[in-house]
């Protein structure tokens, strides 16, 4: 069985926007897959149909082969969704914050307090539970969110681009957590700006430009576009502890930045291995260019490429 098997999906707008053009998308069960695109491409418009939060025009979506038509409240059950903005009650504590969302979804009060408990441990809040969701830095409100989420213990998991202005430490954390959860059998669909990010991640990548589906395929086949990229990392104590990396070809720049470029076959979780083996911290990591775009760019101008040719 399929988690998510969409058919036909359209979407226009009152305006006369045609955010979806007809997309088929099918994620297998147990899977973590991307969905990459620019902003405006129509990831959130299809986010929000999956979820029953905005109505489609066309189309077909089921959810562990419940339709959203015919089945609504069978299809939510199996869904956690953690949104893009941060749609907390700030005023509420972060204890009940889960305990009132597991309510919801007609939990128990002693089932409900032991799946809280779960949560806010494993995402390291529980030290923060008496205190108000308005009081947590930005990368703890979105921790706060996935335990949200997930305190009825869905079948699929959907991230509306999870890591968004948090730290490189914070985001790494949550990369592992996403990975054990997936590891112990919940499907998730992620969306994010950050190509690194679902390569680490992520087994297969949809990506959609202007309501279309360009690219469906392995994580493997996509990065084979794309030779090498350029990473510049921030060093907490730069001059202290130098690396020596020898699997990587780098440079440390004079303002103490070390830029390092990854080539074919190699990972950022390798690199990290290496830095980490040394006891060289990073504070902060960002591409030097932007190969998303860069690959969003090829894929979309070969897709046109395909259009006109097709006319």
């Amino acid at each position: 069985m399929k988690a998510l098997s969409i058919k036909g999906l359209e979407k226009t707008y009152q305006s006369g926007n045609q955010a979806l053009r007809g997309i088929d998308l099918e994620v297998g069960a147990g899977d973590f897959y991307a969905l990459l695109g620019p902003n405006g491409a129509g990831k959130t418009t299809a986010i929000g149909i999956v979820t029953s939060l905005v109505n489609k025009t066309a189309g077909t979506v089921e959810i562990f082969g419940h339709s959203i038509d015919r089945e609504l409240g069978a299809a939510k059950a199996c869904i956690g969704l953690v949104p893009q903005e941060i749609n907390l009650n700030l005023w509420e504590s972060v204890h009940n914050t889960l305990l009132y969302q597991a309510g919801y979804y007609g939990l128990g009060r002693k089932l409900a307090r032991a799946r809280t408990e779960k949560y806010l441990k494993e995402l390291r809040l529980w030290d923060r539970r008496k205190d108000s969701a308005r009081s947590l830095s930005g990368g703890m409100k979105r921790r706060l969110m996935i335990a949200r989420a997930l305190v009825h213990e869905p079948k699929l998991l959907i991230l509306d681009e999870p890591t968004a202005g948090v730290d490189i430490e914070i985001r790494r954390s949550m990369w592992e957590f996403l990975t054990r959860i997936n590891e112990a059998g919940t499907t998730i669909i992620l969306t994010t700006h950050y190509l690194e990010e679902a390569e680490s991640l992520c087994r297969r990548v949809a990506i959609i430009d202007e309501g279309r589906i360009v690219e469906d395929a392995k994580m493997s086949t996509i990065l084979r576009k794309l030779q090498h990229e350029t990473f510049v990392l921030s060093l907490v104590e730069p001059g202290a502890n130098k690396p020596r990396l020898t699997a990587f070809e780098n440079v440390m720049r004079d303002d103490g930045e070390l830029e390092v470029i990854i080539g074919p076959g190699q990972s950022l979780n390798e690199l990290f291995a290496e830095l980490n083996a040394q006891n060289v911290r990073v504070a902060s990591m960002r591409n030097k260019a932007n190969r998303l775009e860069e690959l969003f760019l090829r894929l979309v101008e070969s897709n046109s490429d395909a259009r006109d040719a097709d006319a």
